[in-house]
């Protein structure tokens, strides 16, 4: 075959086909390859006039049709199939040549995969893809790791195809190893804490301030053109302006309200739990949809009467439309700060050097969490690359701050009136926690050494320390 093409996909279903697409578009002869032949023929039929596509019926074909170094990007099913497809691959495959995996893979699976290949000579990158099959096609945010050589021959291709903000392209090198597929977990995680805030938001708009979804579809609206522009602000908008063609009614209200998750947002709270960092409002989000699924679980308490408040109680001391908006906003910002936290305890604890900046440099355009606000994170890790938390950082520590009056107030209508908003909650627990003095974690220690000799520190002297709970005097000992 005298023509070779620059890169490959292998994988076409809907985001491989369009990742193809994208790169043809762009002016590069891409490979393309499917398990079965078919779903080929398909697309070069389809949208060869797109670009030059060279079709491979067989793995070894595929592989001949590449350019040194291969650059050959997986769009399968993440694990056992991601697994088989590199199996298959990876024996065709010289020194140097590398496998890119574009799926939502957990992290740990790229860090063991990685090393396999790279003691094969191989080059593994882990890359997360942001924004759907529409920025597939049209300019995703893009999350490579792996090893810094492979970037320097994928990145020029990857750039090109990504998102642009100004000229500059929402892709760059992540880290090593499994530091892409990690970023994009969290950027997962961070996205399942907005939906939830967004949908309180509307949830007590509606029934607090008892406006209906076309009424609110408005107030969304307003609010994407200020500080809290964002995709998600602008989609939930367009969301409850529909109505059912079937029923007439709003779309909102015919949809059953369980909501799913394909489980990024979970391994981004076990990671955290690993890393010992607190992202709450993640978690609350996650937990949310774990309820809102749980139709056997409600249905027995519905069956059961579970009492609610006796009386409704009215929203006091501000205008409610201004305090929510004030509430998520706020809220958005810890969901951001613990994010951002959780991505820097995990460049330390592996080694990855990610650079804070650069992540919400890249999330500015493409993917599904994109906002105006984050310029504000870029600059706030431009000014001190070792920021602790966003919330110290002289932008978010103003906003917040101008936000709590009416956060509470939002926080205390909700108990009040029975309406479970525990993305808002948990994030105004948060900031409180980082603002206290001291914590009730005193009392803690003191029942750990109780009950299990788990020694405590003071706060006049060096050294950990275990009382003596069952004898008479209850002397303190050094540990």
């Amino acid at each position: 075959m005298s023509q070779k093409a620059q890169i490959g996909v292998t994988g076409l279903a809907v985001m491989g086909r369009n990742l193809a697409r994208n790169f043809a578009r762009h002016g590069h002869t891409v490979a393309v390859h499917n398990r079965s032949y078919g779903r080929t023929k398909e697309l070069v039929e389809e949208f060869g006039h797109e670009g030059t596509f060279l079709p491979a019926e067989t793995a070894e074909d595929f592989v001949q049709s590449l350019e040194r170094p291969r650059r050959v990007v997986i769009m399968v099913k993440a694990g056992p199939a991601t697994d088989a497809v590199i199996d298959e691959f990876a024996p065709l495959l010289e020194e140097g040549d590398m496998l890119i995996d574009a799926g939502n893979a957990h992290f740990a699976d790229t860090r063991r995969r990685e090393a396999a290949l790279k003691a094969k000579g191989l080059h593994f990158v882990g890359m997360g893809v942001s924004g759907g099959e529409e920025g597939a096609l049209h300019g995703p945010s893009i999350m490579p790791g792996g090893p810094k050589e492979s970037y320097d021959a994928l990145g020029p291709l990857l750039e090109d195809i990504s998102a642009k903000v100004d000229g500059e392209p929402c892709c760059t090198h992540v880290g090593p190893d499994g530091a892409g597929h990690f970023v994009k977990m969290v950027h997962n995680g961070i996205e399942y804490a907005d939906m939830q805030l967004i949908a309180e938001a509307y949830d007590l708009l509606r029934q607090v301030g008892g406006l209906s979804p076309t009424e609110i579809a408005t107030t969304f609206g307003e609010w994407n053109e200020g500080r809290l522009g964002s995709y998600l602000i602008e989609i939930t908008a367009e969301v409850l302006k529909q109505n059912d063609a079937a029923t007439g009614k709003p779309f909102v209200d015919i949809v059953l309200d369980q909501a799913e998750q394909k489980g990024t947002g979970r391994w981004t709270v076990q990671a955290a739990l690993d890393l010992g960092v607190p992202v709450s409002g993640i978690a609350e989000s996650v937990f949310a949809r774990a309820l809102s699924g749980g139709a056997d679980v409600r249905k027995a308490a519905a069956d059961a009467g579970l009492p609610g408040p006796s009386a409704g109680a009215e929203h006091v001391g501000g205008d409610l439309r201004a305090d929510v908006e004030q509430a998520l906003f706020a809220s958005k910002i810890v969901a951001y700060a613990q994010g951002f936290q959780q991505i820097q305890a995990a460049s330390k604890e592996y080694d990855w050097s990610i650079d804070p900046g650069a992540m919400a440099k890249i999330w500015r355009a493409g993917c599904i969490i994109r906002a105006k606000f984050l310029d504000f994170i870029k600059q706030a890790y431009d000014k001190n690359e070792s920021l602790t938390t966003l919330l110290v950082d002289d932008y978010f520590l103003d906003a917040v701050s101008g936000a709590q009056d009416a956060w509470r107030r939002v926080v205390v209508t909700a108990a009040q009136q029975g309406i479970p908003a525990p993305g808002f909650a948990s994030a105004l627990a948060y900031y409180d926690g980082l603002r206290a003095k001291r914590l009730p974690a005193a009392l803690i220690q003191g029942q750990r050494d109780f009950f299990g000799a788990h020694t405590y520190h003071r706060i006049d002297r060096d050294g950990s320390f275990h009382t003596l709970w069952a004898t008479d005097d209850r002397a303190e000992v050094d540990a």
